[in-house]
């Protein structure tokens, strides 16, 4: 079990090598979620360092909206009591050659923590009180949507 724990790392990089090449068009969802004290949850993952917004990619036959509860649940076990409101739409071509990530808000969740494979850790954190290793286009989006500010056309930011 520990070395397919360990191997977990070297899979994924290899299918983001495949994706880059096999795939013209990818689609990503992810979700800004606020608790009742204005908390936002983030996600750790196990392949990968930095902490991120809790989502994923959609798979085929999903919508984004559909792919990002999927995602809530399965990294967090987040079930939402609302609608997930759509904020916007980016373009992201620094991995993929054709990447779009929907980003969703979502206010009103019950949350069940389950164990999982995929996320190491997570957590809700006051926005002037992320963790360090808080990648920079996650606390670009969480000052978007906090802010009420326009989202811009790329996820990736200089």
């Amino acid at each position: 079990m520990r070395l397919l724990f360990r191997l977990y790392p070297f899979a994924h990089f290899c299918l983001r090598i495949y994706w880059r090449f096999s795939r013209p068009l990818t689609a990503g969802a992810r979700v800004v979620v606020i608790d009742e004290k204005d908390r936002v949850l983030l996600v750790r993952h196990t392949y990968m360092s930095g902490w991120y917004l809790p989502g994923g990619g959609v798979d085929r036959g999903e919508t984004m909206r559909r792919a990002a509860e999927r995602e809530l649940w399965e990294e967090v076990g987040v079930t939402p009591k609302g609608d997930l409101h759509f904020f916007g739409l980016y373009a992201n071509f620094a991995e993929f050659k054709s990447d779009h990530v929907s980003l969703f808000v979502l206010r009103s969740f019950d949350i069940e923590v389950q164990p999982n494979r995929e996320i190491a850790e997570f957590g809700f954190f006051a926005r002037d009180a992320l963790p360090i290793e808080t990648s920079k286009a996650t606390r670009v989006r969480i000052h978007e949507v906090m802010e009420g500010l326009a989202p811009p056309d790329h996820w990736a930011v200089d």
